[in-house]
């Protein structure tokens, strides 16, 4: 047998055992922890930890599933670039096209040509610092704003939503409200899409306000600066 057949039986014979042991890890982790989906699990080529996607977060194990590290940060010292950051924001990138933005207020600023979308609470005094202090500063943007209120913290943002969705005019609904605190006089009572909005977000793992999606399908979380908004924008057309 010539020598690149053999190494090319090796190679997929070294690929199958890292699947199995990947595929082994996964039955262990899920069956340990039965209520969480385990999405990935990947081999690091650091020390023999394994890569373990699952609630939305990256935690580390080893082959045997004998220890877990969950909320830290895996760096790597030469580079200095943190490996699980990275991970994360591929692991939790949203296809921006399949969002039903419909069921969003659309403002458009300049000539729209960029996109963003913002989960937001009408109660959150983060999003509306988001809005005042930084979008506000921005052109040339279309943002498609998700009425999204987090009812655990603020009980009256979904009837404040409703009277702002039901507004014959959206848009200058929701800006009397972020910049006048004042709310329609409307009823309320049409099709407000909050629960779909609300099985939207847990689907694409946004539990905070506010949320902002970029057309690559990268996120950033709270009231970030203007231009640290205006960055990630420029990465995401590229």
């Amino acid at each position: 047998m010539k020598l690149k057949h053999v190494l090319l039986a090796a190679l997929i014979t070294i690929s199958q055992i890292a699947c199995a042991d990947e595929t082994s890890l996964k039955k262990k982790i899920e069956a340990a922890y039965p209520k969480f989906e385990v999405e990935s699990v990947v081999k690091t080529p650091y020390a023999g930890l394994y890569e373990v996607f699952m609630g939305g977060q990256v935690i580390y194990t080893d082959e045997n599933l004998t220890f877990l590290i969950a909320e830290g940060h895996l760096v790597d010292p030469k580079t200095k670039k943190d490996i699980t950051g990275e991970r994360l924001e591929e692991l939790t990138k949203v296809d921006f096209n399949s969002l039903p933005l419909n069921k969003a207020i659309k403002v458009v600023k300049g000539n729209g040509s960029r996109k963003v979308a913002v989960f937001s609470d009408v109660d959150c005094p983060f999003c509306k610092k988001l809005e005042q202090d930084e979008l506000s500063q921005m052109t040339n943007v279309t943002i498609y704003t998700f009425l999204y209120p987090l009812a655990q913290l603020h009980p009256n943002a979904a009837a404040k939503s409703k009277l702002i969705w039901c507004a014959e005019d959206r848009v200058k609904a929701w800006s009397n409200w972020i910049f006048n605190n004042q709310l329609p006089k409307t009823s309320g009572n049409c099709k407000v899409p909050l629960e779909e909005i609300g099985e939207l977000a847990r689907k694409v793992g946004v539990s905070s306000t506010p949320t902002l999606i970029f057309s690559d399908g990268k996120r950033m979380m709270g009231a970030q600066p203007h231009q640290a908004i205006e960055a990630a924008m420029r990465a995401a057309s590229q």
